[in-house]
């Protein structure tokens, strides 16, 4: 491996960049040209020697036939892994989106060799399949066999799949490169700079106001002047959606996701339907606290993330940010600290912020046989500390998860999201216990609401959007003030009368990449925070056996859903009273809040 590459700002201290040679050494690389001979020839192989046949196959022949369709995936998954880090670290550049689309549309072509695989498997009767699981060699792959044959109802037909799967790269696919294409090449101008999205985000949570509200006004009317290509794409990918569904058979439009998801329709409408009932008390109270605190009865939308008028809005180094977040992960759990440390040391995170880069945060977990990777735009802020604690707990999961293999090391994105969010609260806790000046306390307190708020409310707030956007499309395309409209409905229904919008305002839905990337995404997070709150709890009643049995957890990868994972705690996400109880601690740090004045 090479040695791991900074950047250095004076702010922050050296920013480091992630080296992917771990992959491959770069896009003209020819261990990556062999590697995609390699795995053609292989899939090609594959299908000769047991497309029709698998039925005729005892045990232990197809438990080494589904091993061998894992190595091919790990192959793929290594490849695409490798293209997809590279586009993300700079989308502007026409040679890597080129690459980037040549890459998936040869996966595409090697995959759709293996699609076959798993179409047939599901046509195999239950009890046939039942007899073959006695053999140890299919028997270790009985969670993955399960997860399969959740979509058996909603199968097509052979050939009808292969269409599907053959145009996504022409269709879906490259609708969301051109959103991402788009997003990143935008440019807000503020104050005689031209910022992208990252670093204009960042102005909304500046401590002048004067700026907030210009960067605000920058983002309002970039937005809208794309408006009009972001309503296409919109409307485009909901009608691509519903098509599909459609043929499937999926009762709704979130159902699709649900199945993803191990879950029942009934499990995520109970967590959107509990959070929407708190609304009130949580998000309305906790603003109408925030504008007292500013002076007003009201405060403006870009004053939603605003730092407390007490807030010293320091900037942490990243050397800071790291020591912080590894002792806070340390304290709870040496190994932990442990397996997060070696992102930091052998080049696994790419932390500055460059043009051309995707916006946000994410942690790729690429494939078992190699390691994740982090991406950051690291600013300083107290948020972006938060930040990393959230993706490195992902990270720290996908490691764990790895001993399942390919096909089993990934999780639902409802149980992704709890590392994450455990790590992020492990890292709040740790600062707070060590803080005792009461106006400091209350801002960190704040600090915390607000991430907690963003990651319940506002992912359910945002999955109602999404709800609702789907369920008019079926009725025909929405112009875009109809989506601004119905943007705006749910940002006030959910931030309560003391957040005030403009027009401005009615734009933002277009940055939201989930609704682009991943339909019905959103409303993970709040599934994670609400568990991880849960979690917590019997974490501070009883510590002692409690780390070990959260790593055992993490390990487990995708092979229990979460009954299974959630009994050693004694917690059922099924009961109402589970996202009550989630709830329940947000509603405590308002309480907090309250009395500290």
């Amino acid at each position: 491996m090479a040695a791991a590459k900074t950047r250095t700002s004076a702010r922050l201290g050296s920013l480091p960049e992630w080296d992917l040679s771990d992959l491959y050494d770069g896009i003209e690389s020819k261990q990556l040209a062999a590697d995609l001979e390699r795995a053609l020839a292989a899939a090609k192989a594959f299908r000769a020697a047991h497309q029709g046949k698998l039925a005729t196959h005892d045990g232990d022949a197809l438990g080494a036939t589904v091993a061998e369709y894992e190595r091919i995936e790990d192959m793929l998954g290594r490849i695409g892994s490798f293209a997809q880090l590279v586009y993300a670290r700079d989308m502007s550049d026409p040679i890597i989106g080129r690459f980037y689309q040549n890459i998936q549309e040869r996966t595409t072509q090697i995959s759709t060799e293996t699609l076959f695989f798993t179409l047939e498997l599901n046509r195999l009767d239950d009890v046939a399949l039942d007899a073959k699981l006695s053999a140890p060699a299919l028997a270790r792959y009985r969670p993955w066999l399960r997860d399969l044959r959740i979509f058996r109802p909603h199968q097509l037909a052979d050939d009808m799949e292969k269409l599907l799967h053959e145009k996504y790269v022409a269709g879906r696919a490259a609708w969301t490169r051109l959103y991402d294409e788009t997003l990143t090449a935008l440019r807000f101008p503020l104050a005689g700079e031209q910022l992208t999205m990252a670093e204009i985000l960042n102005r909304m949570t500046s401590k002048d106001r004067a700026v907030r509200r210009k960067a605000a006004k920058s983002i309002g009317r970039v937005l809208a002047d794309n408006g009009k290509l972001f309503a296409l794409i919109t409307n485009t990918l909901a009608k691509d959606k519903e098509i599909e569904d459609g043929w499937r058979r999926y009762p709704r439009p979130i159902s699709a996701r649900n199945r993803g998801n191990r879950i029942e329709d009934e499990v995520a409408d109970a967590l959107v339907g509990a959070v929407r009932a708190q609304y009130p008390r949580l998000s309305h109270r906790y603003y109408r606290l925030k504008a007292k605190w500013f002076g007003r009865k009201q405060i403006d939308y870009w004053d939603r993330n605003a730092p407390l008028p007490d807030d010293s809005d320091r900037t942490i180094p990243w050397d800071q940010a790291e020591t912080i977040v590894l002792d806070a992960y340390r304290r709870f759990s040496p190994e932990l600290a442990e397996i997060g440390g070696r992102f930091f040391k052998s080049g696994w995170i790419d932390a500055p912020v460059k043009p051309g880069k995707s916006s946000g945060a994410f942690a790729h977990p690429t494939v078992p046989s190699a390691h994740p990777y982090l991406l950051l735009n690291y600013q300083g802020r107290t948020r972006d500390v938060m930040t990393l604690a959230h993706e490195l707990g992902h990270g720290v999961h996908q490691v764990l998860a790895a001993g399942q293999g390919a096909l089993m090391a990934d999780t639902p994105l409802t149980l992704a999201e709890t590392a994450s969010v455990f790590g992020e609260m492990l890292t709040f806790r740790s600062l707070l216990e060590r803080e005792t000046a009461p106006k400091r306390r209350r801002v960190m307190l704040a600090s915390k609401v607000e991430d907690m708020l963003n990651t319940v409310v506002r992912q359910v707030a945002l999955h109602e959007f999404e709800r609702r956007v789907h369920d008019e499309r079926r009725q025909g395309e929405l112009v875009p003030d109809r989506l601004c409209q119905i943007w705006l409905d749910c940002q006030t229904e959910s931030l309560g009368p003391a957040l005030r919008f403009d027009d401005d305002y009615r734009y933002f839905w277009a940055y939201i990449p989930h609704f682009i990337h991943s339909p019905f995404y959103v409303y993970a997070y709040a599934f994670g925070d609400c568990l991880v709150n849960s979690l917590y709890a019997v974490y501070q009643d009883a510590e002692h056996g409690f780390a070990a049995k959260y790593l055992a957890m993490l390990r487990a990868g995708g092979t229990l859903r979460h009954k299974e994972l959630l009994a050693p705690f004694g917690l059922d996400a099924s009961d109402p009273a589970f996202w009550n109880k989630g709830l329940g601690v947000i509603e405590g740090f308002i309480d907090e809040l309250e009395r500290l004045g």
